[in-house]
Parts: C-alpha cells; structure tokens; sequence
C-alpha cells in the first residue's frame, strides 16, 4: 500500500549544518523580575545545538518533518523501517480479516498521529476533541487506586463495527478567561469542558473520572526509551530536597515482558515503560486489536453485542506485527532546531532557563549502549523532558490516577519538534486535552511546580516574552 506519511530521509554528512547554523555566539543573560533559579549558564548555541539527537538527527522543515528514518540508520535496516511504516500507516478497517473493532477510536496508527505528529489538520477533526478519553472509577484496593469505568472499561471508543453500537461521542466546549500581564498586555485563555453524549449502553457511573488527552508526535521514542534509568532517576527529588519547588518522581508501572515494576517514561503520564508495550496497548484500546501482550478483547461484560463479535480464539496481531512497528517507533528520527544563533532565539534560551523552564524541561540526556540499534547508543538527546511526574496543579489536573502518578500529576511533556506543528500537522494544539492555542498560553496554563516559573514569566517585558517564545518555535 502507498506510504503516506512521510519520506525516509538521506544520511548527512556533518557539514551540512552549515546550511543551518553559523559561528557560536554568547549572551549575557538579561535579568528577570522577582526571585529565581540561580543565574543560568550561557547557552549553547555551538552547531551542535542544533542536533536534537546527535547523528540521528534530520533536517527538514516540510510538512514530511516528523517522518524520517534516524539520520545515521544503516541502509541495511530501511527495509525493515519500510515494513514498520506500512503497518503504522495501514487502515485495518480495510481487511476483512484483521478489522478494527468491535469497538475502536480510529482504522490505523496514522488516523490520529498524522505524519508522525500529534494530530490530524484541524479542517479533518470534526468537532475540536481529544482523540481518546480515558476512564476509571475509584477503587480502593485496585492498583494505583482506580478501575476501569464498570460499563465502558478503561477508554472511550467513539467507533463501532456494523451490529455494534459505538460507546459515544465526545463534546467539549470553551470559556475564554481574560488575563493581563503586569506591562499591560492583555492574553485569553480557554478552558475546556468535556462530555459524553449518545451513550450507547447507559449512563456512565456517578463517580466515573474522564481524562481527555489528545495525540502525541512520535518521532525520537527511540531515543527516550535509550536513555539510562540511572539517569532519568538522578534528577528525580520527590521530597524537595534542594529546596527549589521542583520535585519531580518517576512513575513505577507493570512490565508485561518482566512481570515486575518498570520505569514509566512514555505517554501523557509515563504510564508506559517500553515502545513496544506502548503499541501493544494502542492497539488494544484505540483499534481493538488483541496481542500476546494484552490478548483480551476490550468489551466489558455490559456490552453484549461487542463480545458476541469478539470471537478470535487466538491474538490478532502476530509477534511479528507488534515487533515491526514498534520497530518504527524505535527508527523515527528527531528533526533539528532551526535558527539556533538568531540574537532573540538566543536570548530566549536564556531566558527558559533563568525563569526555570530548564527545571523539568531537560535538555542534557544521553543514550546508553543499545545493541540492537548502535545507532541510538551514545547520542546526546535534546528532547527538552526528565520523562518525571510533576504536579501541575488544580487547573491543569484531571483527577484521574495513572500507575503512581496522581491526578494532578503529568509527565514532562518532550518539546522538540514544537515549532514544527504547524508545518507538518497544519495545527497547534498543545497540554494534554489541547487546550491552548500557541506557546504562551501553555506557559500560561503551568501550575503546581510550575507556578513560580509561570509567574516569572508574566513579568517579563514583552519583548523577552517574545524572545522565550522565539526559543520555544526553534526546537
């Protein structure tokens, strides 16, 4: 079938940042108004900087961005990243014997990360709404104090086959919430409101708890999980130890390969510790395809037209599928800063780690030695995350726990890529349910940990505001 999501790239030779970056340049780091992280380090802005992960980079500033083979892949292995494409990209709805459903959120992979991004052009969405909610109920002695919602089970499946009613759709409506900053300049915010309407088999239980998320890109996953748990825990401080109002925690969650508990370092809140477990659980819950990994149906007992559908006495996907495309995950390159020695780029790095961005938006990883793919060992990764839990407070939370992680807790989301959205998906959404429209309004939203960086960055002049913002488009 036609690979519609994006070219493989060429490996290139290192002189070609010449096209991209110049001579290294300092700044002085301006000052910022009310207290503060100790005065941030110069920035880098060396060519290197511009490698978002090392010799795996690419450069591409199309709408293909997000869609390249690892810059430094052996041609021996485009075939197998071929192969992976093809089952990210393939529409299972499309063949008879490996339908999506019963019950499902989309037909394929790239239905909801399209072009490898974090979701479909906004003209395609229908009603602006997350992809996926996910649903849980309180529940004492479950793990991590929750179950699945009793009638619809974990997440909401907005798609049904024929003879199986869809469990409902999702409606989200705004109210615009008008802020100023202390120079005068007026912003507006939306917050959203979720619900469930033309429910499909009753009403949803009194306590049941609602977390919208919308997609995440998924290029560099290879790179994230490559990187050394020692390292990841290093920074961890859940007790606050240093006294600087960050203390991010790991979230510790079931291995289904180990049968023991894993460092979650994937999804909204790391509540996935491997690639591979990842897709499996996509498939499982988005497409309703059954795996060695979770090799039972979705239906819950309140369903009887799904579980009267749901007659495959053996997992769906074969090993081999679920190897391939995690396989893909594992291969999709991280494109590479733009513009990395423009003076206001320059000063709005500056200024992300003096406000105290660079708390928990790490940019300072390394992968470790991977045998399989030597082309992921040893690079550095720019991706922006501590891949750890923070609290963001009450107006970001959605109440609903994940693993360990509470619900007001979210994983560092990565920000490389972020000035890429527009180009590749043709629309910005961003915080886990899209609530905000562009990169101030993100900042904006920061709560919890993050209160005081947020309130250090009101208070900058509107021109180092925009200088930050600058920065935030580079990555």
């Amino acid at each position: 079938m036609p690979l519609r999501c994006a070219s493989l790239s060429v490996k290139r030779p290192w002189w070609a940042l010449a096209v991209l970056v110049a001579a290294s340049t300092s700044w002085s780091s301006p000052s910022v108004t009310g207290n503060g992280p100790p005065a941030a380090p110069v920035p880098d802005v060396s060519a290197d900087a511009a490698l978002s992960g090392g010799s795996t980079t690419v450069f591409d500033i199309t709408p293909n961005a997000f869609g390249h083979a690892l810059g430094n892949l052996e041609r021996s292995r485009w075939p197998m990243m071929l192969a992976g494409k093809a089952l990210f990209m393939k529409r299972w709805g499309e063949d008879p014997a490996t339908a999506a459903g019963p019950l499902s959120n989309a037909s394929g992979c790239g239905s909801c990360h399209f072009k490898d991004g974090r979701g479909r052009p906004l003209t395609e969405l229908g009603p602006e709404a997350p992809v996926l909610i996910r649903m849980s109920v309180p529940a004492r002695r479950a793990p991590g104090g929750v179950s699945p919602e009793p009638v619809y089970g974990g997440q909401l499946n907005d798609l049904g086959i024929p003879g199986v009613p869809a469990e409902g759709t999702v409606a989200v409506t705004y109210t615009e919430l008008k802020g100023r900053y202390p120079d005068g300049t007026e912003y507006s915010l939306r917050k959203p409101s979720f619900r469930v309407t033309d429910l499909g088999y009753g009403p949803l239980a009194v306590k049941a708890m609602l977390s919208p998320r919308i997609p995440v890109p998924v290029f560099g996953l290879g790179l994230l999980e490559a990187i050394p748990e020692e390292a990841i825990l290093a920074r961890a401080d859940a007790g606050d130890r240093d006294g600087d109002g960050i203390s991010g925690r790991p979230n510790r969650v079931p291995g289904l390969r180990t049968g023991t508990s894993m460092l979650g370092r994937l999804g909204w809140k790391a509540s996935q510790p491997s690639i591979e477990q990842q897709v499996a659980k996509a498939f499982s819950e988005d497409l309703g395809l059954t795996s060695e990994l979770y090799p039972e149906r979705t239906c819950t007992a309140k369903q009887r037209a799904c579980r009267e559908k749901a007659v495959a006495s053996s997992p769906e996907l074969s090993p081999h599928v679920l190897e391939q495309t995690s396989l893909y995950l594992r291969l999709i390159a991280p494109p590479a800063r733009r513009d990395v020695t423009e003076p206001a780029v320059v000063k709005g790095q500056a200024l992300f780690q003096e406000v105290g961005c660079a708390s928990c938006h790490h940019a300072g990883f390394r992968t470790g030695d991977v045998a399989d793919l030597p082309e992921l060992s040893n690079q550095p990764v720019r991706a922006y995350t501590d891949l750890l839990l923070h609290d963001m407070g009450p107006e970001l939370a959605d109440g609903r726990p994940d693993g360990e992680a509470s619900g007001t807790e979210w994983r560092t989301a990565p920000l490389w890529g972020l000035g890429l959205l527009q180009s590749v998906n043709r629309q910005v959404r961003m915080l886990h349910d899209g609530r905000a429209r562009g990169f101030e309004e993100a900042i904006l939203w920061h709560g919890g940990e993050a209160e005081a960086t947020r309130e250090r960055f009101k208070k900058l002049e509107r021109s180092e505001r925009e200088a930050l913002v600058a920065f935030l488009r580079s990555l």
